[in-house]
Order: structure tokens, then sequence, then C-alpha cells
């Protein structure tokens, strides 16, 4: 794909978060339970890429040996659990737009400190004034969010 479509499917997947966060806490309201609603919220998620993989005939063996991951990424799921469950829990607390500006904030500064040292096998994109103040820009939004 050329680099402006997956910038704009990008933008896409990211205006998708806050309507799953939203529907997700309206869920977690009605079950009075985050850890429910998280698991609602996976199980229709792995219901539909169950599908997905039935339909397209994928199966395991089609993994050729050399490219076979680091035990560790098998997991990353464990990490979508703990996201979902605390989405559920501060989106009717701080509001969706608090809320993801914290979190983009967040996800902006590891990925600046994971693309400078290549953490995971990344390519290495090194830190630069203009990233640094990206970030700056990043926290000055929070606060504008946060207090208007």
């Amino acid at each position: 794909m050329q680099q402006q479509a997956l910038a704009i499917a990008a933008i896409f997947a990211g205006m998708a978060l806050p309507l799953q966060a939203a529907m997700n806490s309206r869920l977690g309201y009605a079950v009075q339970n985050p850890v429910v609603a998280a698991f609602w919220s996976f199980l229709s998620g792995t219901v539909l890429l169950f599908l997905y993989l039935l339909f397209t005939k994928w199966r395991p063996s089609q993994m050729q040996p050399w490219t076979q991951p680091p035990h560790y990424v098998w997991f990353g799921g464990l990490l979508g659990a703990f996201y979902v469950s605390l989405i559920v829990v501060f989106v009717p607390r701080l509001g969706v737009a608090l809320t993801f500006s914290l979190v983009i904030f967040g996800q902006m500064l590891l990925s600046v400190v994971m693309d400078n040292f290549g953490w995971m096998g990344l390519q290495v994109h090194s830190v630069s004034a203009g990233r640094i103040i990206g970030i700056l820009l990043l926290i000055a939004g929070v606060i504008m969010v946060r207090r208007y």
C-alpha cells in the first residue's frame, strides 16, 4: 500500500478506539464490571477473527520455521486486556477526550523510546528535536483538554 493510504487507514483505526471505548464503557456500566465488559469485547473480536481465519483458510503450518517469533509475542493480548479493562474505568470518569489525550501521550512517549532503541526488533528511528517538540505539544494538548 502507498504510504498515504496507510496513513488514512491508521487515522480510521485511531477513530475506532474512542468508539470502542465508549461502547465498552457503556457495557461496563450496564454489567457493573469493567473486566466483564473487556471480556465481551475480546470475545466478540475473537469470534470475528476466528471467522476470518476460517474463511481465509489460514493454517499454522503456513508459518515458516525460521520466522518463528519469540515466545513473549504470543502474549500481547494480555496488554490488550489490561488496556481495555482500564479504558472501561477511565472513560466514564475522565471523558473520552481526556482519556485518549492521556493514552496518546503515553503511546507517543513509549513509541519514541522504542523507536530510538529499536526494541523488539523494530527499525531504529533516533530521537530528534522534532519528535521531542511533538511530545511537548502533546503534553500541552493534554493540559488544554483537561483544563478546558
